[in-house]
């Protein structure tokens, strides 16, 4: 398992429109996922030992971001066909048992990804309004293990997005585990 970090804030990089098959049987897309204030966007998997130590603080942090008008919606981008766990149907088994107030979708094609230019998991993308990138970085400083205390870096961020439209300067990298693409050959 590849560990990388994430690219730094590119601001005001435009979201890419995505239509992707949810686990709740519904269709979801930048238009329905968005809030009034922002959307944050986050690729995640089900196997990946980083997301599996963040999730309680992804579903605790998304559902406060709904009482600041920021929706969310988590994009699974693995070649499940290599990682199992990371199939269609556990991806609904773990969105019902930690409660993902978020739609969980599939990107079988892993074309919206590439489109985001996503390098692993987690990987965190914070609009705005206009849908304007303003945070790419970390949940807080935990890796694998949680640190106690930890300042909520995108939660704080994502409410200054919500609250005045722009991301704080200094951003930290998230890292994961690299993205599962299929092979092309």
């Amino acid at each position: 398992m590849a560990s990388l970090q994430t690219p730094l804030c590119n601001f005001g990089w435009r979201a890419p429109e995505f239509d992707l098959p949810g686990v709740d049987g519904k269709r979801h897309t930048l238009a329905s996922a968005r809030g009034k204030n922002g959307l944050l966007v986050m690729f995640i998997c089900n196997h990946c030992p980083y997301v599996q130590s963040v999730r309680d603080r992804i579903v605790r942090d998304t559902r406060e971001l709904l009482q600041h008008g920021i929706g969310s919606i988590a994009i699974m981008s693995n070649d499940s066909a290599e990682y199992a766990e990371d199939s269609f149907e556990n991806m609904q088994a773990v969105s019902k048992q930690y409660a993902y107030p978020f739609p969980y979708v599939l990107d079988e094609t892993q074309q919206v990804a590439k489109n985001y230019g996503a390098v692993c998991t987690p990987d965190f993308f914070g609009f705005n309004a206009k849908l304007e990138l303003q945070y790419r970085g970390q949940l807080d400083a935990s890796r694998k293990e949680a640190v106690a205390n930890a300042p909520r870096r995108l939660f704080n961020a994502m409410v200054s997005v919500a609250k005045t439209g722009a991301g704080p300067l200094e951003q930290f990298a998230s890292m994961g585990c690299s993205i599962k693409w299929r092979d092309e050959t």
